[in-house]
Parts: structure tokens; sequence; C-alpha cells
């Protein structure tokens, strides 16, 4: 176990430099798991309130009616009322409504006349659009009650208007994907990080080993000693997966610290089994890259490469659920693509039969075979290197 043994001494004696790679990245990972859990992504609607002026040149029931409707879905904004403070305000965004009623407005709608408003808004502002709608809805509802109810009163109209508009439908919207965002764990998010971690903290602790063992007079050593080629890949292989599992298992512990609660569940145990399977694949990946690239500059920036661009188009940055069909079609042939799917699968489900689990287990193959694959070009690799030397 010579190999094995210098090995361990090379992690050894870089050992402070791959735990600061490791506390850092796992830092970036609680953090923004912790943010992502306490304001989850959420397919529920809520409507936004606009910023709105409101002036009036009268003081009517009808005027407190239409202004009440309207602090329901707008915020009122006390500013100065000349052309100069109105126009400041409409460019700096401070308002993107302006609603004037002038005086004599309520006599007509008494009356069953034609009224209008003073309105002025941002261009294509959708806050506008909104509001719009509202008014007008509040108005053709008002001269349908002074043309149907003849002597109606200010007061009563406005108390039927405020009942009418008060009610609503219940609408549920569906999707063909399932966005539980909203219902996962700090676990689930922490997770799906590890998709950007692992593969980032093995890439550089592997390399520092291989560009080690690959020096060529160091090689040229080994290989005249009676260690056979596949005695010395064995244990390589064996030392960096060594490595790996220790680096997976500094990195698992602490979800187990921060949230306990939901670690223990069953379906925690399924993401750590695909958090190790995904291991293998950033193993193997690792072990592909630093057989073909020389000089740690290099390593680090392919590492950046390799990790943060899956990150950004397999669902770990931004969930799965809004990424377009082509994104995630090109990210399916990258085994992070695989990882967050498993997880965001395992995130939504509660019963743990064969035919939910069946595609799961279809996906964590897919990993593997991208973990044989890697290996297979290293060792490839590796091999011409070998002869060439």
């Amino acid at each position: 176990m010579q190999v094995f043994k210098l090995c361990m001494k090379i992690i050894r004696k870089n050992k402070a430099a791959m735990l600061v790679y490791v506390l850092v990245f796992l830092g970036i990972a609680i953090l923004i798991s912790r943010i992502t859990a306490q304001h989850p992504v959420t397919s529920a609607f809520s409507t936004a309130k606009a910023n709105v002026a409101f002036f009036t040149e009268e003081n009517t029931p009808l005027v407190t009616g239409i202004k009440q409707e309207l602090s329901k879905s707008s915020n009122f904004v006390k500013i100065e009322d000349n052309t100069e403070a109105l126009q400041d305000a409409l460019y700096f965004r401070q308002v993107t409504y302006i609603v004037r009623i002038p005086k004599g407005f309520t006599d007509k709608i008494m009356n069953g006349e034609k009224a209008t408003l003073e309105r002025t808004t941002v261009p294509d502002s959708v806050y506008g659009t909104y509001i719009d709608m509202k008014i007008n809805r509040y108005l053709n509802m008002a001269s349908l009650y002074v043309n149907s109810v003849p002597g109606i009163s200010q007061e009563k109209l406005v108390s039927d208007l405020k009942d009418d508009m008060g009610k609503s439908a219940l609408v549920t919207m569906t999707s063909a994907k399932k966005a539980n965002d909203s219902e996962k764990p700090f676990t689930a998010y922490y997770f799906n990080f590890l998709a950007y971690v692992l593969p980032a903290v093995l890439i550089f602790g592997i390399s520092i080993v291989m560009q080690i063992m690959n020096e060529k007079d160091r090689r040229s050593r080994t290989f005249c000693s009676p260690i056979s080629p596949k005695s010395y890949n064995a244990q390589l292989i064996f030392s960096i997966g060594f490595l790996a599992v220790a680096c997976w298992a500094v990195l698992i512990l602490p979800c187990a610290v921060l949230d306990p609660s939901h670690f223990f569940q069953q379906s925690t145990w399924y993401l750590v089994l695909n958090s190790f399977v995904f291991l293998l694949a950033s193993l193997g990946l690792g072990f592909l890259i630093s057989i073909f690239v020389q000089g740690m500059s290099a390593v680090s920036a392919l590492a950046n490469i390799c990790t943060l661009g899956p990150c950004f188009i397999a669902g770990v940055f931004v969930p799965q659920a809004f990424l377009g069909s082509t994104v995630l079609k090109v990210a399916s042939f990258t085994p992070t693509y695989w990882f967050v799917k498993v997880n965001d699968t395992l995130a939504s489900t509660t019963h743990f039969s064969y035919d939910v689990l069946s595609p799961v287990y279809g996906d964590i193959l897919i990993e593997l075979a991208f973990a044989a694959a890697f290996f297979a070009v290293g060792l490839a690799g590796s091999k011409r290197k070998r002869l060439e030397t």
C-alpha cells in the first residue's frame, strides 16, 4: 500500500488548504440554503399594491367609497398638487398612478350621466391597467344601480357597491410541473446545494494529490518499482475515494445539526443515498480533470466552469420548474441535473412505494453511469500518459 500511504501523506500535508476550501464552500451552501428556505419560491398568487396619488375636488360618500375600494390594492402617497411635483413623482416611480376627481363628478353619477375621472399613469404599467379595471368596474356598477334603483341614496349605493366589490371567486391554479418549493425544509435546499459544493471541493482536493503524483520524476520512480499499473491505479483510486468520503461526511453532518427534525425522516435517507451516488460522479469528474489538466490555476478555472455552469442550468440556483425545456435538455447531459431532479422528487414525496421510487432509482442509475464514464475516460488517459513516459 505504498501508493496509498504516499497519497495520505500528501493529503495530510495539504489538509489546511483543503479544510479552508471545504469550510468556505460549506459556509456558502448553508447561507444560501438558509436564505432560500426562509424566502422560498412559491406558486401562490398575491396582489401587489400600487403607489397612487389621489386628489379630489369634492368630498362625498361616493368619492369616499371609491377611495376605500382603491385602498385594497393601492398605497396612497401624499404629493404636492402641482404639475412639476407630479411629473417628478411619476418619473422617479414614487407613484405609478394619479387619479383626480373633478367637481360635479358625484352629481353626474347620481343623475345617471356619464362621468369621467382624470387619470395619469406610467406608460405600459401593469399597475395602471389593474387600477383602471377596478375604477371602471366600480363606476359601471354604480351606473347600473342608479339606473335600476331610482332615487337610491349615496349611502345606500356605496354600501351595496362595497358588498358587491367585496365578493371574490376561489381560483386554483395547477401546473404540470410540481411547484412545492414553499413546502421544502432547509434539508431539501441544503442537499441541492451539495451539487455546487461537492464537485468544487473534490476537484480541488483530488487535483492536489494528482498533480504531485503525476510529476514526471515521481511517476518514473513509481513505475520502476515492482508495483503493477493495476495495483497503482487501485491504490490511487482508493486514496482519493477515502478523501471523497471524508469530505462527503463533513458536508453531510452539519445538516443533521442544523435541521435535525427533518434530517432523520425517511425521505432524508434517500437524499443521503442520492448524494453519495452524486459523490461518485463528482469523484470521477475530479479524477478526469486531474488527469488531463496541468497546473492548479487551470484546475481552479475549470472547476468553476464545471460546478457553477451546471448549477445555473440544472436547477440548483434556479428551480427546474422555472427553466425552459431547451435549457433542461442541455442540463440533462450533466449529472447535476439528475441529482437535483431526484432531490426535488424526494422533497415532495410522502409515500415511498415502489411505483414512486422506481423513476428515482432510474435517475440514480444515470448518475452512476456518469461516474463510470468519467472513471473510464480518466483511467484511459492515465494509461496513455504512463505509456508516453
